[in-house]
């Protein structure tokens, strides 16, 4: 059984979501606490700026394995799994694959036709792959929804413009000045959401700086944009000139305090001083807003800008809609296919064993004069003949499986063959077509 239990921007506000982000290096970890749990064989866990999500597979007979994730998420944010449950959404077998394909393809993002969310996912699954928690369903799904989300990037225009949080922030900067000629912009970060809205906000800035806790780093994303550079430790006197900060640090503490903001007020001389942070957790201490003249936005105030992109998108997701039910179509005829291998396994193993008897019986006795070569030319014979034995009954059953209406005729293949299947675990308490549901 296939269970997704998330919480994002969609059920969380921001001072809730900030609470379960996972330090960078502390995603494997959690990844694989999951996987301990009782009842789960795999898992995989999506950590972003807007969303921590984790999808598993669970046993059949496992008892509402999404209380014990739930308690899990509760646990890596130091919550009472009481409050935590007021936020967090579950999905259950097809509608928990559906909410991976949609996730993956930007449709379930803040900005919708984002790309960055291809990547984290990417991510994730390699992460999973190296701490050895992804199995057989995993490892087919989630590159299923990777496939499917390249073809929405690449089939629609969903991806078209500046498509992020970033350029958002950026349109929102525009829209509170007017004119961004006359401003000076500061980008607090040099990581991918800062450099996305350097490249935002190109030459529509008077002036635009860098800084960013590593310098080098911090140089190395000026010289490319044509930006200036601050040290870390000039911040607050870089709070004295600007107009607007985007902050997008990966800090897990506020790097822009009320103390320090208030001491740069008094240098500016009345002039306006806007923040947008788009970091979770926020860099920007919440109390800043409350300082005359200054204002804080954050992710959760982009939501009208957000709007206005989608609605723009609209025909796209439509279209990235069709693209994903194609590849969910195709990933379900495989996950139903699953419920039909132990009988075709077992049909070809009992096949294979009596035919071989049969010739080694034949071999020992009024053969035994052949060669080598001739023994393996026999050998061959055997293989050959098994497959065109069972080719009809193999193409039966997946044809069956396909149409989801397998469960009599993998019942009637088992007692013509006497096949003893090794039967997952909802067969064996009879479950519906034999299969585990995914």
């Amino acid at each position: 059984m296939m269970v997704v239990v998330g919480l994002s921007h969609r059920t969380a506000p921001i001072e809730m979501r900030e609470r379960f982000a996972i330090a960078e290096g502390q995603l494997g970890e959690f990844t694989k606490s999951i996987q301990r749990l009782d009842g789960i064989d795999e898992a995989l866990v999506v950590s972003t700026c807007n969303r921590l999500e984790v999808y598993a597979v669970a046993k059949e007979s496992a008892c509402s394995p999404e209380l014990a994730i739930i308690e899990a998420i509760a646990t890596l944010g130091k919550q009472a799994s009481s409050d935590v449950r007021r936020f967090v959404y579950t999905r259950l077998d097809h509608e928990a694959v559906l909410h991976l394909f949609q996730m993956t393809a930007s449709l379930d993002s803040l900005v919708v036709g984002e790309p960055q969310i291809l990547g984290q996912v990417k991510s994730a699954f390699e992460c999973a792959s190296l701490t050895g928690t992804l199995g057989p369903y995993l490892q087919r799904c989630v590159p299923r929804a990777l496939a499917a989300a390249k073809r929405v990037r690449t089939e629609t225009s969903i991806g078209a413009g500046n498509v992020s949080i970033s350029s958002v922030a950026v349109d929102l900067a525009e829209q509170i000045f007017g004119n961004l000629s006359q401003c000076e912009a500061l980008l607090v970060g040099a990581g991918e959401m800062a450099e996305a809205a350097a490249r935002s906000f190109g030459k529509r800035t008077r002036a635009l700086r860098v800084c960013n806790r590593s310098f080098d780093r911090g140089a190395a994303l000026a010289r490319a944009i044509g930006a200036g550079v601050a040290t870390w430790e000039s911040l607050g006197h870089e709070l004295t000139t600007a107009d607007v900060v985007i902050a997008s640090t990966s800090a897990t503490e506020f790097v822009i305090t009320h103390d320090m903001v208030k001491k740069a007020r008094r240098e500016r001389r009345g002039r306006s001083l806007f923040f947008i942070d788009i970091a979770v957790p926020r860099n920007v201490e919440p109390t800043v807003h409350k300082i005359d003249n200054v204002y804080v936005f954050n992710v959760d105030d982009l939501e009208h800008q957000v709007q206005a992109a989608q609605e723009r998108r609209q025909a796209a997701c439509d279209l990235a809609r069709t693209i994903i039910d194609e590849e969910l179509s195709a990933h379900a005829h495989w996950s139903r296919s699953l419920g039909v291998q132990p009988t075709l396994v077992a049909l070809r193993t009992n096949t294979r064993a009596i035919f071989r008897t049969e010739l080694e019986r034949t071999l020992a006795t009024r053969l035994k004069h052949l060669s080598a070569e001739d023994r393996a030319a026999l050998e061959q014979m055997l293989d050959s003949a098994v497959n065109k034995w069972l080719h009809r009954p193999t193409t039966a059953l997946k044809e069956a499986a396909a149409r989801g209406s397998s469960q009599a005729l993998v019942e009637a293949t088992e007692a013509l063959f006497s096949v003893e299947a090794e039967l997952p675990e909802s067969r064996q308490e009879g479950g519906e077509e034999g299969a585990v549901r995914h």
